[in-house]
């Protein structure tokens, strides 16, 4: 796990600077070891490195060459390739090729070399890289199927940047590049939608998709993987539930495959619990690390997940969260996300990746599950609407005109709203913050519809069962803008690694065709999924209802974060973009318990925050001066080891 930035285009000379500050703004990403490489006459290639596999060799920026230049290609890769030891393998055996390492960065080098842009199509990992061809003057960049590692671009000032987080491309301080159409579909979705960012001008390469960097032409992103449900009959229950643990089972084991210390992430759910259940197979000894909300009177996962650590046999260390934590931080939690998302589910992340940071390098966790296997309650809908939905068009009407006149917070209201609508008018993906007039008032004018959004994936779906189609949409939005960012932003921000088994090519395979009466029975979710690990987790856990991460933003907001609360969104100075007075009156009614708008005051707060540091340095490097010890431009790419978190706990691996 890394953090890169490569620039292309003429140099001039400030270039230097403005590129060393750029990378200094990623040293969480990689705190061991910091080089640049420039490769031909104007690409500069930067690496800040967290050291993982073959900790004292695969040295980054990396080159390799072939029959016509010995200095032809140069990586800078982000990420975990779990195959790299079979891929490598195959390219001794077929193509006789040698290597001078024995990590996976130097096998993506071997293999594009002699499989170009199809190199995509054998990695299982998760990615984000750029390759430059110095022969064909070209920089191909691509990343993971799913989105797990982040890749954003820009073309600024006749030059090409690339990088592994928003803050290190140029522009984030100039206000009026923010995009008007992207900050109303953050005010729905709660994060902004790919390939889109608040800023105009910066973009982020989707999930599943690759591009050529010329110089003098526009990039063409292109698609090369659709993870698209075909879901078929079951003719032997068993033998389903075996397939999903065998491909569970083997991809817990190749993301064990490490040279520094592996833990786990456990919540009181299935999900991570199943992962820590397969990862102790594979080390007994494994460390596991909850949230713990020491506030008395709120709900907390720590004692359920200590119970199922306890029966695994497995260490359980909690993670303190007060919400004095919480306002001392989430400033710094807003920065690391480089646009605002607004799940609170992120503040027990950041510490708990910050505890499990003291302990490991690595660690895994259960992201994706819900995705795949059908997890979110909501997917029950389309069941529980069945009769509203049949209704004829003119009875639908005259209901909807009823819930309509009925107050907010009245029994039935959001049940007549969403049984009366189409499918793709109610379901959005699992956040659905500002819509309709709630929205018009925070934006002060009519805005694009969410379904410039969400239609192309509703089109892309129309064979699949309605529920089959929320999943995919929540697959192609929900887990790429908001559960994946988050995973990424909150580990990386404590110099963490964390890996996701679920979100494997293999797991994948097996998911992709399982019925939705296999994935939903009843008020049960995961059917499938829960029954081929039944045997593996405690029985308390096995039929334990969905939860998320139940983060108490609600009390927060209406007791010790309401002054705070208020503060931030006057102070912030969005008001262009928001009407923040209409926002601070939805925080005093959720506090006088007039009506419960903890997910709106969240969104908008967390916006404000982000706002408010875009003038402010460090949120950019063009406000940002390069550090006096920046690593100097060099022509061998192994600038001085430096010595961080990523060598911590080494002791600890047999705890």
């Amino acid at each position: 796990m890394c953090g890169f930035t490569v620039r292309a285009g003429a140099s001039t000379e400030t270039d230097a600077d403005r590129f060393a500050a750029a990378l200094a703004l990623l040293t969480h990403r990689g705190p061991d070891e910091t080089a640049v490489l420039t490769s031909g006459e104007r690409v500069l290639m930067g690496f800040k490195r967290l050291s993982i596999i073959d900790v004292e060799g695969s040295h980054q920026p990396m080159r390799r060459g072939d029959d016509t230049d010995t200095e032809r290609y140069t990586i800078v890769f982000n990420g975990e390739i779990y195959n790299y030891v079979e891929l490598r393998d195959e390219l001794v055996r077929v193509h006789g090729e040698t290597f001078a390492t024995r990590g996976d960065t130097e096998v993506i080098l071997a293999a594009y070399k002699h499989w170009g842009p199809d190199v995509v199509h054998r990695l299982r990992g998760m990615f984000a890289f750029v390759v430059h061809d110095r022969v064909a003057d070209l920089l191909f960049a691509a990343r993971d199927p799913f989105g797990i590692k982040p890749l954003y671009w820009t073309q600024w000032d006749g030059s090409t940047w690339l990088a592994s987080e928003k803050k290190a491309l140029p522009g984030l301080g100039h206000p009026d590049l923010i995009d008007p159409e992207q900050v109303a579909h953050y005010a729905t979705f709660q994060y902004t939608p790919e390939p889109a960012t608040l800023h105009r001008h910066l973009h982020r390469l989707e999930a599943g998709h690759c591009a050529m960097f010329r110089p003098g032409a526009e990039p063409r992103p292109q698609r090369y993987f659709q993870p698209m449900f075909k879901p078929r009959p079951i003719d032997d229950e068993q033998r389903l539930h075996g397939e999903i643990q065998a491909a569970l089972r083997d991809s817990v084991r190749i993301h064990m495959r490490s040279d520094v210390p592996v833990g786990a992430l456990l919540s009181s759910g299935i999900d991570s619990t199943a992962v820590v259940a397969l990862a102790r197979e594979v080390n007994p000894n494994l460390l596991t690390f909850t949230a713990h909300f020491t506030d008395p009177g709120l709900y907390d996962e720590l004692e359920v997940a200590a119970a199922s650590a306890a029966a695994l046999g497995v260490r359980s260390i909690p993670a303190p969260v007060s919400v004095e934590d919480v306002m001392a931080e989430l400033p710094k939690i807003v920065w690391h996300l480089d646009d605002p998302v607004a799940d609170p589910a992120l503040v027990p992340l950041y510490f708990t990746a910050k505890k499990a940071a003291e302990y490991v390098t690595v660690a895994l966790g259960g992201e994706g599950a819900d995705e795949f296997f059908g997890g979110y309650t909501i997917y029950r809908e389309p069941h529980s609407l069945k009769r509203l939905e049949s209704l004829p068009h003119p009875a639908k009407g005259l209901l909807r005109k009823a819930s309509a006149a009925l107050p907010e917070g009245v029994k039935g209201k959001s049940f007549l709203e969403r049984g009366t609508a189409e499918l793709r008018e109610r379901f959005v993906g699992n956040a659905k913050i500002f819509t309709g007039e709630s929205k018009r008032r925070l934006l002060h004018r009519d805005v694009e519809s969410f379904r410039a959004v969400t239609d192309p994936i509703w089109d892309e779906s129309a064979h699949l069962d309605p529920t089959t189609r929320m999943q995919y949409l929540d697959l192609m939005t929900w887990m790429k803008g908001d559960i994946l960012v988050k995973a990424d932003r909150m580990s990386m921000a404590h110099s963490l690694e964390v890996r996701v088994p679920f979100l494997d090519r293999v797991v994948w395979e097996v998911a992709s065709r399982i019925p939705v009466e296999h994935r939903l029975q009843g008020k049960q979710t995961k059917v499938a999924m829960r029954r081929a690990v039944a045997s593996l987790v405690p029985p308390s856990i096995v039929e334990r209802p969905k939860l998320g991460f139940p983060t108490p933003h609600r009390q927060w907001l209406a007791g010790a974060m309401f002054e705070w609360a208020d503060q931030i969104m006057a102070s912030s100075g969005c008001g262009h973009l928001l009407d923040l007075e209409y926002a601070r009156g939805l925080l005093r009614d959720h506090r006088a318990g007039e009506a419960d708008n903890a997910r709106k005051v969240w969104a908008v707060m967390v916006f404000c925050l982000w706002y408010s540091q875009l003038d402010r340095p460090p949120f950019g490097f063009d406000r940002v001066r390069a550090p006096r010890t920046a690593a100097p431009v060099t022509g061998t790419g192994t600038a001085p080891q430096q010595h961080g978190p990523g060598h911590r706990g080494l002791t600890t691996a047999a705890a």
